[in-house]
């Protein structure tokens, strides 16, 4: 919370206002891209147009921190537009519970660690938007491969494997189309300036 504190007094109050407006349109751009979906699997989890590209790139402009903060509010928005489904699956309160902490709270979330190599050249970019990724692909895997085990398809003989298998299905889609677009966009100047900053 110190941390938060010193980077809010660090900025003008210009610069605040001109970040939160910032995220907040990047959050509403990635929730209405997260609704137009290219492939939706039966049981979650989907492959978007990038939608997670506009929180991932708050996170390249101004940093992990402030990132972190950005995805974790685009995490509480995801988990809005999801409670009824996620409700009507018949899940038990801890196992619903267990749920939303692994696939909405902490897989979001986890999208504000594309900002963690931003400084480091052309590779930066990519490479954080990577390792957010297959951060948030293992709060999928770790809640698919527990509280969704009881649903695995007959012929699998762990749940281990069936949760990599069927989370990579739409994370690694995601994950290589959202970093290509975040390295795309990273070369356009005025983002690059932010990134530099």
């Amino acid at each position: 919370m110190s941390d938060m504190t010193n980077t809010k007094s660090s900025l003008s109050s210009h610069d605040l206002v001109v970040r939160l407006c910032t995220s907040g349109i990047m959050i509403a751009l990635s929730t209405v891209l997260s609704l137009v979906t290219i492939i939706k699997m039966p049981m979650g989890g989907s492959v978007t147009p990038v939608s997670m590209l506009p929180v991932c790139m708050i996170a390249i402009m101004y940093g992990t921190k402030w990132g972190l903060c950005t995805s974790f509010a685009y995490a509480l928005v995801q988990l809005i537009l999801d409670y009824a489904a996620a409700v009507s699956w018949g899940l038990s309160v801890p196992a619903l519970i267990a749920c939303f902490v692994f696939d909405y709270l902490l897989a979001f979330t986890m999208l504000g660690f594309a900002g963690v190599f931003r400084k480091h050249a052309v590779w930066g970019v990519p490479a954080g938007v990577a390792l957010a990724c297959v951060l948030r692909f293992i709060c999928h895997v770790i809640s698919g491969s527990t509280v969704f085990a009881v649903w695995m398809p007959d012929g699998w003989s762990s749940p281990l494997l069936y949760a990599l298998a069927y989370n990579g299905l739409f994370m690694a889609p995601e994950l290589f189309l959202t970093a290509g677009a975040a390295f795309a966009f990273s070369k356009v100047p005025a983002i690059r300036q932010k990134i530099a900053a």
